[in-house]
């Protein structure tokens, strides 16, 4: 099954309990999809969730590259490094991720980490610094432009593999 599908087919199950909350009961989801496609990248890259505070709050996931690990991706990270590869910002499937991308949380971890991926499970953006320096959104990836159509989307996961 490809990741997306996988992913994809995890949340709706969460969703189906009637019992998560609305951004952090699917991280494992999020977590897992981010770790496939980040142990295909060069240098590959793991996704950390809940980072500690290291002068610009927590953000959800950091995303470490490989190097960043003593043994490799299996390992615990080195002691005192920030993510070589951004940090992740994730909120409800019902929040606009162009809002969220354009909030000072996201311009204070895009200050300190450089990149962040801002996610709301259904659209992800890339916030990274443009030609001039400032930061803005870079690539946008779309799976659902709407709450009502990422629900749909979540019955039918194979659609988005």
């Amino acid at each position: 099954m490809h990741p997306l599908e996988t992913c994809l087919a995890a949340l709706r199950q969460i969703h189906d309990t009637g019992g998560g909350v609305a951004e952090t009961s699917y991280y494992g989801a999020l977590e897992s999809l981010l770790n496939q496609v980040g142990s295909n990248l060069d240098p590959p890259v793991r996704a950390v969730p809940q980072l500690r505070d290291t002068g610009a709050g927590n953000p959800d996931f950091g995303l470490f590259a490989a190097g960043q690990f003593e043994a490799g991706l299996e390992s615990e990270s080195l002691p005192g490094h920030k993510p070589e590869r951004g940090v992740v910002e994730v909120k409800s499937w019902r929040d606009e991720v162009l809002t969220v991308a354009a909030s000072e949380q996201v311009n204070r971890y895009g200050q300190h980490y450089g990149m962040v991926l801002v996610s709301n499970y259904r659209d992800f953006v890339l916030v990274g610094r443009n030609a001039a320096g400032q930061l803005a959104p870079l690539e946008r990836l779309q799976l659902a432009a709407s709450e009502a159509e990422f629900l749909d989307l979540l019955r039918q996961p194979r659609q988005a593999g």
